[in-house]
């Protein structure tokens, strides 16, 4: 932890703070719907929002609380420029894929937009550049070669040499007019439209499987079904993913933010370099006062060094480049990766088109889960839609598919035989108050945490997913899955999927 400055010792986005938030029941019985959509970030509130308009009777299951996953963790950045992927897209997967990525993605910054017109939402819309930077030589290109791919899709861009920040820089590529927002005042308008407009919503209430049949049923963890025509599954991690192994075909990366004041002044426009480690920056405003958000240093989930270094590295680049006057929030986020960088939208399989998966935003779900609902809704609606192949689960393409499958894979089992091998001396009595270990039970990998008030939590560290075992977190305080992203907290409760069922927990004697 800095030695400087005073943070909460649980991260939280300053998000939480400024919004009012509507209470939901959990679902405490069978019910018949038109569409069971489960997931409570924006894609899902997005798309019951969109279905609710059409006169669908809707139903909404949460995990969870709303707005509590990777949507309330967000940087909420409302951009197509997602890092220097045009050139990239272009050369994998031709110049008119890449126009309709582009487009999906122009759309649903227009869609939020007209949403926040329409419904005259307050939720601290600016419309700000977006650059991509770099002081690495072998990058430059890259940015010269993102330029040219601009100039083929008819992107509104230009390179400049320098940025508004005493950052060395050799080359920045800019694309207008892109946008930010506070993202829970602008969803919790769309729940208050849901719930006015008949939809259902359900928090606390875990889906676990899809029961197929004439009508699919989603089943839940309290025994209920959901009866409908329709499953959306706009969960982060698919609760549900049919034959479509979606664990092997994405892997899972943590990122991390801090909040800091300065007595600078911010220069506009939303920021994020192209080489590692990775250093994004922008503003808000919160009570009238202006907040610095610093993010970047992201790692696949459950690997690498101790997570608090992270925040250590933001902090240090912080104060050494702009001065921090306060250091006033830290959390981090987790995001799902596709082979191809596209997110996965559309029929969970080719043979079950009643259910729906939207997920893979890669770090850039603002925009991405807007096009997912619009999509999805489409597709119920039995409306044309020009992105559904681009954005098809079931695409695969010999590269660079194959090749990320092939290294997905392969780390996925070095992990595996790696956390069964390792050696512990330690025992309970050597945890600290505020501190983890990996111990022994009877032979077995176990994990220890002892709370500051001296309580001792106990689990097995084998993931409930498929058996890997899981590493501390001393960032977040949870135990994370290096092979597929499950996150467990400290007393085995699931945090994050594809595991659904919890870590086993020793009893203290």
């Amino acid at each position: 932890m800095s030695k400087h400055y005073q943070v909460p010792q649980f991260p939280e986005p300053y998000w939480r703070e400024s919004v009012k938030f509507p209470t939901f029941p959990k679902l405490d019985k069978s019910i018949h719907i038109d569409i069971g959509i489960v997931g409570g970030g924006i894609a899902g509130i997005t798309t019951a929002y969109l279905l609710t308009k059409q006169g669908y009777k809707v139903a909404l299951l949460e995990a969870g609380k709303l707005f509590n996953g990777t949507t309330g963790h967000t940087t909420a950045k409302i951009s197509a420029q997602h890092g220097l992927i045009y050139d990239e897209l272009i050369q994998h997967l031709g110049e008119d894929k890449a126009k309709l990525y582009y487009d999906a993605n122009e759309e649903a910054k227009q869609f939020i937009q007209n949403t926040i017109d329409e419904h005259n939402i307050d939720c601290d819309f600016s419309v700000e550049d977006a650059y991509v930077y770099t002081n690495d030589d072998k990058y430059v290109s890259k940015i010269s070669n993102e330029l040219k791919a601009y100039e083929k899709l008819g992107i509104n861009g230009e390179i400049v040499d320098e940025i508004p920040f005493d950052i060395p820089i050799k080359s920045a590529i800019i694309m207008k007019d892109q946008a930010q927002f506070h993202p829970l005042k602008y969803l919790v308008s769309l729940v208050q439209f849901i719930k006015e407009n008949g939809g259902r919503i359900y928090e606390n209430t875990t889906a676990t499987d899809v029961e197929n049949g004439d009508h699919p049923n989603i089943l839940t963890l309290d025994g209920h079904r959901v009866t409908c025509n329709y499953v959306v599954a706009a969960s982060h991690f698919p609760f549900y993913g049919g034959q479509g192994f979606y664990f092997s075909r994405m892997y899972p990366h943590r990122s991390y933010i801090v909040a800091v004041k300065t007595d600078k002044k911010y220069p506009g426009g939303m920021y994020i370099n192209a080489e590692k480690p990775t250093r994004s920056i922008r503003s808000t405003t919160t009570d009238g006062e202006e907040l610095w958000l610093i993010g970047g240093e992201h790692h696949k989930t459950g690997q690498g060094k101790p997570t608090t270094e992270h925040y250590d590295a933001l902090e240090t680049f912080a104060d050494q480049t702009f001065g921090i006057k306060e250091y006033v929030y830290r959390w981090s986020a987790q995001d799902l990766t596709t082979l191809d960088k596209v997110p996965y939208i559309g029929k969970v399989t080719e043979d079950q088109p009643e259910v729906l998966i939207a997920t893979g935003f890669n770090k850039w779900g603002m925009t991405s889960s807007t096009v997912a609902a619009k999509l999805i809704t489409d597709l119920i609606s039995n409306k044309e839609n020009k992105y559904a192949e681009l954005y098809a689960p079931s695409r695969f393409h010999a590269d660079p598919d194959l090749k990320k499958f092939m290294e997905i894979n392969a780390d996925v089992a070095k992990h595996m035989v790696q956390g069964k091998l390792e050696f512990t001396s330690a025992s309970i009595d050597d945890v600290k108050e505020d501190e983890a270990k990996v111990i022994r039970i009877n032979g077995k990998r176990a994990g220890v945490y002892r709370e500051k008030s001296g309580e001792v939590h106990v689990v097995d560290t084998t993931c409930t997913h498929m058996g890997c075992e899981v590493n501390w977190n001393d960032g977040e305080r949870s135990w994370d899955c290096p092979c597929h992203g499950s996150r467990f907290s400290i007393t085995g409760e699931v945090l994050e999927g594809p595991a659904q069922q919890p870590l086993k927990r020793y009893k203290q004697k």
